[in-house]
């Protein structure tokens, strides 16, 4: 029985991780191809070649990404982006939502953001507990002129799933930056340390 549980357990471990992928790129692509439908019909590869072939509207997803970031990265581009945020500003209710995201996105796309760029160690959620979490900017505005002393904006990420978690304002000297990469942290995140980020140099507090 022990050598059964042994084999049984040890093919959970080779097969789990390749079915899920497989299922989770199978839905990214299936999910991907529904843009084919803003094609006129006798435009779908499915008329066109006479037989389905998965994966057209990823091709077609990278495509339109492409064009309109290469259109929105000139002058004209940059203004007509500027003139339809102005435009949903004014939507009430639309405004709302849209605004929200756009800062979202901004942090998390945009070559300037911080968001996600440090992995620290912090105690949470009480003293002596200790955690890995990640800064994701500084306080500014009226919740920075209420914080005395120096704080970081730090997001602590919840296990196994690391996108739902909290957000907290720290001292910055009670954070301690990892020598890790953010994929290496989310990585011992999700698997509730079973998968140890590589050795490296002792952590530091910041300064």
């Amino acid at each position: 029985m022990a050598a059964l549980r042994k084999w049984l357990f040890t093919g959970l471990l080779v097969v789990v991780p390749g079915v899920i992928t497989a299922w989770v790129l199978n839905w990214v692509v299936g999910t991907l191809d529904q843009t084919l439908l803003i094609l006129p019909v006798s435009w779908h590869p499915d008329k066109v070649l006479g037989f389905h072939i998965p994966g057209f509207g990823v091709l077609l997803t990278l495509s339109i990404l492409l064009i309109v970031g290469a259109f929105a990265s000139n002058f004209a581009g940059r203004k007509l982006v500027e003139w339809g945020d102005r435009l949903v500003s004014r939507i009430p209710v639309v405004r709302s939502i849209y605004s929200s995201v756009k800062q979202v996105s901004d942090t998390l796309f945009s070559e300037s953001g911080n968001a996600f760029r440090t992995a620290v160690l912090v105690q949470w959620p009480r003293e002596g507990v200790w955690t890995v979490a990640f800064i994701t900017g500084t306080p500014t505005g009226e919740v920075a002129g209420y914080l005395r002393d120096e704080y970081v904006s730090v997001y602590v990420p919840t296990t196994p799933n690391p996108t739902g978690g909290y957000f907290v304002l720290m001292r910055k000297s009670d954070c301690v930056e990892l020598d890790m990469s953010i994929d290496a942290a989310l990585k011992y995140i999700v698997s509730m340390g079973v998968v140890a980020p590589p050795d490296s140099l002792a952590p530091e507090a910041i300064k």
